[in-house]
Order: C-alpha cells, then sequence, then structure tokens
C-alpha cells in the first residue's frame, strides 16, 4: 500500500471510530441515519484498501455533505459553541471537521498525484 492510501486508510478508520462513539452520544431518531452515514465509512476504509482510486471522489463528497451538515444544523452549532454536552462537542470537532478537512485534504492530494502520473504515463 503507498503511504498516501495509508493516511486515507488511517484517516477513515479515525472517522468511523470517533463516529461509533457519537452514534450512541446522538440524538436517537436519527439513529437510523447515523449507522447509515457509518457505514458508508467503513465501506470507504473497506473499498480504500483495495482500489483507492474508486474511492477518492465519494471520499471528497462525503467529507463535504458531512461538514455541510454539522455547519447547517443549528442545534450542532449550539453544542460545539457551547460545549455543552462537552462529550458531544469533542466528537463533532474532531469527527465533523478535523478528520473530515483531513480525508478531503489527503484525498486531494492523492488525487492530484494520480492525475500528474495519468498525464505523465499519456504523454
Amino acid at each position: 500500500m503507498e503511504s498516501l492510501q495509508r493516511i486515507i486508510v488511517t484517516v477513515l478508520i479515525a472517522i468511523s471510530v470517533v463516529g461509533i462513539f457519537g452514534i450512541p452520544l446522538g440524538d436517537q431518531k436519527f439513529i437510523t441515519d447515523a449507522i447509515a452515514l457509518e457505514s458508508s465509512f467503513i465501506a470507504l476504509t473497506v473499498l480504500s484498501i483495495k482500489k483507492i482510486r474508486y474511492t477518492m471522489i465519494p471520499n471528497m463528497v462525503i467529507a463535504c455533505v458531512v461538514i455541510a451538515g454539522n455547519t447547517l444544523s443549528p442545534k450542532h452549532i449550539e453544542i460545539m459553541s457551547t460545549l455543552n454536552p462537552f462529550y458531544n462537542a469533542i466528537i463533532l470537532i474532531i469527527g465533523g471537521y478535523m478528520l473530515q478537512t483531513l480525508l478531503l485534504i489527503t484525498n486531494s492530494i492523492a488525487y492530484q498525484s494520480r492525475k500528474k502520473v495519468a498525464i505523465r504515463d499519456n504523454v
């Protein structure tokens, strides 16, 4: 496995772990949505281990959707700005912004390097 692929897989695993800790802390009426989202990250992790090129764009799209969803949710903004409940705020900040941004950055770098290799091979 190349180094960028390892980093992406590691970030996806970290997102999944944080999400698993966050599901019980969240609102119970959204538990099926939370489980579906975490399942998608687990699936992306497995696919990224096998073929990273198939998951680069979906990783970026889901990361953007998570960041946008957290930003547009008044409840999430309130939890993060007041840090009440504290554990929910930490989970939202780490899993919803920091790790998602890291996923965007690493996928962008991997996509650009893959694109450069493809262009160089075609010339």
